[in-house]
């Protein structure tokens, strides 16, 4: 992506989060609206803007909404942004973010397990106790208050 590309990416992305932050009225739109990311094509006719949507039940219904609303999003948008003419607006789930919340879990689970000696408080046959394993340069893990904060 060109820099012009990345600089008008990321004043859309400004611009489009504004509008959304500032709220649309249609019901099926709720939860928490995040524009997590704007790819512009190359001739700027075209922008894909992700979105992730928290609670996740609520991902489908509030993306129809968003897509329905797209015309008023754009010329909303438009007003914050100086430009001539505004990409064609394309609305997508962004994936990426329940990819990474489940990563983060599975190294929380495996840091726990760990934490008690083992799976199941029980040691793998042929591994070394952690007691046992040379000092390492990690950060020590995270409390339990930190995890769930």
């Amino acid at each position: 992506m060109s820099r012009r590309q990345e600089q008008f990416s990321s004043v859309l992305r400004n611009a489009i989060q504004a509008v959304i932050d500032r709220g649309i009225q249609d019901p099926r739109i709720s939860g928490m609206i995040t524009v997590t990311e704007v790819r512009v094509s190359e001739d700027f006719a075209d922008a894909t803007i992700l979105i992730s949507v928290l609670p996740a039940d609520r991902q489908d219904l509030t993306l129809h909404g968003i897509r329905s609303a797209t015309m008023h999003i754009r010329r909303e948008a438009g007003k914050n942004v100086d430009s001539r003419k505004l990409p064609r607006f394309h609305f997508d789930l962004d994936s990426s973010t329940k990819k990474q919340a489940a990563v983060i879990e599975a190294l929380l689970k495996v840091q726990d397990d760990r934490d008690r000696g083992g799976f199941g408080g029980q040691e793998q046959p042929g591994t070394t106790p952690p007691s046992q394993l040379p000092p390492t340069d990690l950060p020590p893990p995270l409390s339990a208050e930190r995890r769930n904060a």
